[in-house]
């Protein structure tokens, strides 16, 4: 990923939790086939390898595992807050003119080695962890068991899972660092006045980092 330092974000909390907060990952892989890619939910498990691993499930049906087998190198990217921005937000659209438009995100990659599980068990534990994670929020939370055996036992049969061990996580916050002061606070106030819910989301992480700038600075 290009990767300019002002855009970098290093953190392993803040790149953790964009990943958690935005579950659903692009898995890209190149095998025999060529390259693949197919978006699928992932469960981030910090205990189970020093840097982590990523668990998920597909079907039987989608060739991926096949490729991955016991082991193959993969990418996964997490795409979290993203949102255009336009030029005229900038004060210095007003000073000189000379601005442009261009697109603000925060983004997660992990690279790591990705291999296929197709014991009952491990999947069994997948989906639950999974389901439980995603259902927590809700005031009648779904749980697997709320669905016949026999019916769960064949969905178990019609899946794969894989796991990935991570190797390495770069975050990338496109967040206006690059801008004056001044045009960052016309960014924020730009997206604040859009109805959207990641302009909004956009605005807090442009905000996040004006105020972080502010910290030990010289009065």
């Amino acid at each position: 990923m290009y990767q300019p330092p002002h855009f970098s974000e290093d953190s392993p909390l803040a790149m953790q939790g964009l990943i958690r907060a935005f579950p659903l990952g692009l898995l890209i892989t190149s095998g025999d086939a060529g390259v693949t890619a197919n978006p699928i939910p992932f469960i981030l498990d910090l205990e189970a390898s020093e840097q982590g691993v990523l668990r998920c499930h597909v079907a039987r049906a989608n060739s991926q595992w096949k490729e991955i087998g016991e082991g193959l190198d993969a990418l996964v990217v997490f795409q979290g807050a993203q949102h255009y921005v336009h030029p005229g937000w900038y004060e210095t659209k007003r000073e000189t003119g000379k601005v442009v438009p261009t697109w603000n995100y925060a983004m997660v990659q992990v690279k790591g080695r990705a291999r296929a599980i197709e014991q009952a068990p491990w999947i069994a534990r997948q989906i639950r962890d999974l389901t439980e994670m995603m259902e927590g929020a809700y005031p009648k939370p779904w749980a697997v068991d709320d669905a016949p055996a026999p019916y769960i036992d064949a969905q178990i049969r019609g899946i794969v899972g894989i796991e990935i061990t991570i190797t390495a996580m770069m975050g990338k916050w496109k967040v206006s660092q690059n801008r004056s002061e001044a045009d960052r606070e016309g960014v924020v106030e730009g997206l604040r006045a859009h109805q959207d819910q990641e302009a909004h989301d956009m605005a807090m992480l442009v905000e996040e980092k004006l105020r972080l700038k502010g910290i030990g600075a010289a009065p």
